[in-house]
C-alpha cells in the first residue's frame, strides 16, 4: 500500500492524496492551490499520475481547496465516481462554475491560461454521486469508503477507508465547537494510520460564546460613527454563520440598530439557497429554529445582490450599512471594490471572520499594514480593522488533539498535512510529547509506503 501527498504538505491549500490499494487507486480530495504567488502556477501542473487509472475519487467537503480540480482531473480523462455527502454534492458544482467563470475572466482579460471550462464543469458535474452520512461504500469487497461529520462546513466529512483489516482516516478540515448551524464532529475512533490536518496546529480561539457578543459590539460601534461595516467572508459556512447569527441579534437585542446589511456575492448567495435547502443535517438549534417557522437566512434590512448593477448601487445607499462580500482572503471579489472605497475612511470598519493565508492581501492587513494595493492603486488604511478569532470554521490545536486522545485505537502513524510549517510543527510536537503518537509531516511529492 502506497500514499503519496500530492497538496497541502507543507502548506495549507491544493488537498490531494493518492490512496494505492491492492490494484485501486483512490483520490482523496483534489483542491486548488490558493492564496501565494505560485498558486497559479501549481495548478496549471500535469497531475503526477494517470487520471485515466484512477478508480474513485472522495471528496471532504465542497471548499474549492479540496475539490476544485476535480474538473481538470475529468479533462484529462478521469471517468469514475466523485463520491461527496449529499449536501456537498449539492454545493460543489457552485465551487466548480464559479471558479470556471473567474478563469474564463481572467483569460479574456490577461490572455491567462484556464485550468477549465464551463463544459469541463458540466463533465465533471455528471460524475457526483452523493452519499449519506454513515452509509458505507463498497469499493470492493475488502475496500470500503464511509462519511462522517466533520463539524466544519455544512456536508463536511472525515473519511474512513478501510482494506480488509488496515484502516485510513483521512480528517479533510475538523470543524470548531459552538458553531452556530454545523453538528459538532463525529469522535474519531481510531486507525491505523491518520491524515490530519494542522491550520490551527500553533494556536488555540477564543470562546465560541463570545462571537456574536463582540460582532454586536463591532456593529453597533461602526454605526455609531456612521461608517461602512465590510466583513469579507468565505461563501460556504462563515456567511451563513454572519446572517444567522445577525438575524438573531436583530430580532433580539433592543440595541443593534436596523441599517442596511447586503450579501454582495453570487456564489454565497447560490450556497445559502442549499442551506435553506439543507436544514436536516444542520445542529439542533437552527433545526428547532427552522421549526418554530423561523427563516434562517432571510431577515428584514438584508438585500442579497446577485446582479452586478446591484452590487454598483450599495454605493449609493447612505451609511451606515452592512456589507458581506467574497472572498474572504480578500484575495479578490467584490469586496476588492468596497476595499478601495473604504479602507481609507476612518469611521468604517473590517471585520476579519476568516483565515488569512500568507501573501495574501487579507494577511497584509491583517499583519497591521499601512497601506496596500488594490487595482493598481495605493489605498492608505485608516479604518479600524477587528477580527473575532473564534469564528474560524477549523478546530484549534487543543480540539485536534483531544480528537486524537479520544479514539480506542492509537493511530499507527499520524501524517500532518493542512497547514503552515510552523503549525504543523507545533502540533506534531504535542501529540509526540503527549500522547506518544508517531507524527510526521510530508513534503508535496513525499511517498509513504504501508504495509
Amino acid at each position: 500500500m502506497k500514499l503519496h501527498f500530492f497538496g497541502a504538505a507543507g502548506e495549507v491549500t491544493g488537498s490531494l492524496y493518492l490512496l494505492e490499494m491492492k490494484d485501486k487507486k483512490i483520490i482523496v480530495d483534489c483542491g486548488m492551490f490558493q492564496g501565494s504567488k505560485f498558486a497559479d502556477v501549481k495548478n496549471l501542473e500535469p497531475f503526477k499520475f494517470d487520471p485515466t487509472e484512477i478508480d474513485a475519487v472522495v471528496v471532504t467537503h465542497a471548499h474549492a481547496d479540496h475539490n476544485a480540480r476535480i474538473p481538470k482531473l475529468v479533462h484529462e480523462g478521469y471517468r469514475g465516481p466523485v463520491y461527496a455527502t449529499d449536501v456537498s454534492a449539492k454545493l460543489i458544482p457552485i465551487v466548480w462554475y464559479d471558479a470556471a467563470k473567474i478563469m474564463d475572466y481572467d483569460h479574456k482579460k490577461t490572455g491567462d491560461e484556464r485550468l477549465y471550462t464551463a463544459i469541463d464543469v458540466d463533465r465533471a458535474v455528471e460524475h457526483i454521486n452523493p452519499v449519506p452520512y454513515g452509509k458505507t461504500i463498497e469499493l470492493t469487497k475488502d475496500i470500503t469508503i464511509t462519511f462522517h461529520d466533520a463539524g466544519h462546513i455544512l456536508g463536511s466529512a472525515w473519511v474512513k477507508i478501510t482494506n480488509e483489516d488496515f484502516s485510513y482516516v483521512f480528517s479533510g478540515d475538523l470543524g470548531n465547537v459552538d458553531v452556530p448551524l454545523v453538528k459538532e464532529k463525529e469522535p474519531y475512533p481510531g486507525s491505523d494510520v491518520l491524515i490530519m490536518e494542522s491550520t490551527y496546529g500553533d494556536r488555540t480561539h477564543g470562546p465560541g460564546t463570545d462571537r456574536a457578543e463582540k460582532l454586536k459590539e463591532v456593529l453597533i460601534d461602526t454605526v455609531e460613527r456612521g461608517g461602512v461595516l465590510m466583513i469579507p467572508a468565505f461563501s460556504l459556512e462563515r456567511t451563513q454563520e454572519i446572517l444567522y447569527e445577525l438575524n438573531y441579534l436583530i430580532d433580539e437585542c433592543k440595541r443593534v440598530p436596523k441599517v442596511p446589511i447586503f450579501l454582495d456575492s453570487p456564489m454565497a448567495i447560490r450556497a445559502t439557497n442549499v442551506y435553506s435547502e439543507s436544514t436536516h443535517v444542520m445542529d439542533k438549534d437552527a433545526r428547532e429554529k427552522v421549526g418554530a417557522g423561523d427563516a434562517l437566512f432571510d431577515f428584514p434590512g438584508l438585500k442579497m445582490t446577485m446582479a452586478t448593477d446591484e452590487s454598483k448601487a450599495i454605493n449609493n445607499v447612505p451609511n451606515p450599512k452592512i456589507i458581506i462580500a467574497g472572498s474572504g482572503m480578500m484575495a479578490g471579489g467584490r469586496i476588492m471594490h468596497h476595499l478601495k472605497r473604504y479602507l481609507k475612511d476612518p469611521k468604517s470598519t473590517l471585520l476579519i471572520v476568516s483565515y488569512q493565508a500568507q501573501g495574501t492581501l487579507g494577511s497584509k492587513i491583517q499583519s497591521g499594514a499601512k497601506s496596500v494595493s488594490i487595482y493598481g492603486e495605493k489605498i492608505d488604511i485608516k479604518c479600524e480593522i477587528t477580527q473575532i478569532g473564534a469564528y474560524s470554521a477549523h478546530a484549534d490545536s487543543d480540539m485536534l488533539i483531544d480528537w486524537v486522545k479520544g479514539a480506542k485505537k492509537k493511530p499507527k502513524h499520524i501524517y500532518l498535512t493542512h497547514g503552515d510549517p510552523e503549525s504543523a510543527e507545533a502540533l506534531a510536537e504535542r501529540l509526540r510529547n503527549e500522547l506518544g503518537c508517531d507524527v510526521r509531516i510530508p513534503n508535496r511529492g513525499d511517498v509513504a509506503e504501508l504495509q
